[in-house]
């Protein structure tokens, strides 16, 4: 596993902004009071370091408003920069990349949880990493010791968190420190490859595109980052979520 510093300057990086485009897939269910600061957030990083971007909001018939929000920011930038694709109900973390990715236009994939618990400052470092060491997917990790990290945690959420890993790890030997983060990276074919072939659902679905990542020799490097708990919202893990993975962890053991 390749690793970097979490500086979140872009440095010497040899992308020339003009030719590449950054797609960002941001799913949304019940993200109302979350989706302009991330978009702020998202908008002052690509800006600052003069990087073409959009973002593809996949949103899932959230009860909130969400939509509404999403639909005033996007009449508010200019046209093409953000992308709304509404769905019907809740339909899934896999379905909701798997549909942001067609409309996405990007040469390479951001893909980060529009619940403020991803910092858009560390972009800046994946993308240098990407195009320094050649890679082809850049995750953020939490488990760099003394690097990144978790904020704003209960004691339980931190056991879910670290067993999770340390299960995966002994069973899988994936070769990545955190391998249920969803804060990525990707260039678009590698993603392309990969997606269509991932079965797991919930946190196992970040699990299983790192597995058959491995599987197909796709190179991964980590950035370390800080995890920032929602501030607002409900934290969608619960106990269907941890019987899922599990499940997951089943499957890829036995079939990968």
């Amino acid at each position: 596993i390749k690793q970097t510093s979490a500086t979140g300057d872009i440095g010497n990086c040899r992308v020339n902004p003009n030719t590449m485009l950054y797609s960002v897939i941001l799913p949304t269910y019940n993200e109302r009071e979350n989706l302009p600061i991330i978009f702020y957030l998202l908008d002052k990083t690509f800006t600052e370091h003069q990087l073409e971007y959009q973002v593809v909001i996949v949103e899932d018939s959230s009860p909130d408003g969400t939509l509404q929000v999403a639909e005033a920011l996007q009449n508010s930038y200019p046209s093409g920069r953000i992308k709304i694709l509404k769905r019907k109900g809740k339909l899934g973390l896999g379905s909701a990349y798997l549909d942001g990715l067609k409309q996405a236009d990007g040469e390479r994939i951001i893909i980060m949880d529009a619940d403020l618990s991803h910092h858009p400052k560390y972009i800046p470092t994946m993308i240098q990493t990407m195009e320094e060491q050649g890679v082809q997917i850049v995750s953020g990790t939490r488990y760099i010791p003394g690097q990144g990290g978790v904020y704003g945690w209960d004691l339980k959420r931190k056991i879910t968190s670290r067993g999770a890993n340390f299960l995966a790890h002994f069973f899988l030997n994936p070769q990545v420190s955190d391998l249920t983060g969803s804060f990525r990276l990707y260039d678009r074919r590698a993603l392309q490859h990969i997606l269509p072939r991932v079965q797991c659902t919930g946190y196992a679905f970040q699990m299983e595109i790192i597995v058959l990542a491995r599987k197909e020799q796709y190179q991964i490097a980590e950035v370390p980052i800080v995890f920032v708990d929602r501030l607002y919202g409900e934290s969608k893990l619960g106990p269907r979520e941890i019987i899922l993975y599990l499940q997951g962890l089943v499957h890829l053991f036995f079939h990968t």
